[in-house]
């Protein structure tokens, strides 16, 4: 037997409901960056409808952030989580990228205070890797699209 087939693939209601289950508790970077445009071109206050959460170090976050995100370190959630945010509204956290787990160590955290959260897979690296504009303690800025994360020169990937 091949090393893929080997452990049977879940019967399709299983699977339905994993993943199900995953899109609950992850947004992609490109559909955060979608949400976060709409908003700004629709002018509509509290649209859309949640807030971005960098949970890296203040070094971190002066390299470059997410235009819009709150910092709000990991270390810190227990702290001043309910200082700076809304539980009325979702939260989306972040770290660097897929090899940290502090977003997720922060989503639990919020969670833990009874925040709604989900975790922005990719972090900040794949919002950089798929040519996002980005904040740095200089100002604004964007780097060319990987074409190994991102389709160069289209909307969206069409996933």
């Amino acid at each position: 037997m091949n090393p893929v087939l080997r452990v049977p693939p879940a019967s399709p209601a299983e699977a339905a409901a994993h993943f199900g289950a995953s899109l609950a508790f992850h947004a992609d970077v490109s559909d955060v960056a979608a949400a976060l445009a709409q908003a700004r071109e629709s002018g509509l206050p509290g649209f859309p409808g949640f807030v971005v959460v960098d949970s890296r170090s203040t070094e971190s976050w002066d390299q470059g952030h997410v235009p819009g995100a709150v910092h709000l370190p990991t270390a810190l959630v227990a702290e001043q989580a309910e200082r700076l945010l809304d539980k009325a509204v979702p939260v989306v956290t972040y770290c660097w990228g897929p090899g940290c787990d502090g977003a997720t160590r922060a989503a639990l955290a919020l969670a833990q205070l009874g925040f709604q959260v989900k975790e922005m897979l990719g972090g900040f690296e794949y919002w950089v890797r798929e040519g996002f504009e980005f904040e740095t303690w200089e100002g604004h800025a964007v780097r060319q699209a990987d074409p190994l994360t991102a389709p160069v020169g289209a909307e969206d990937c069409g996933c």
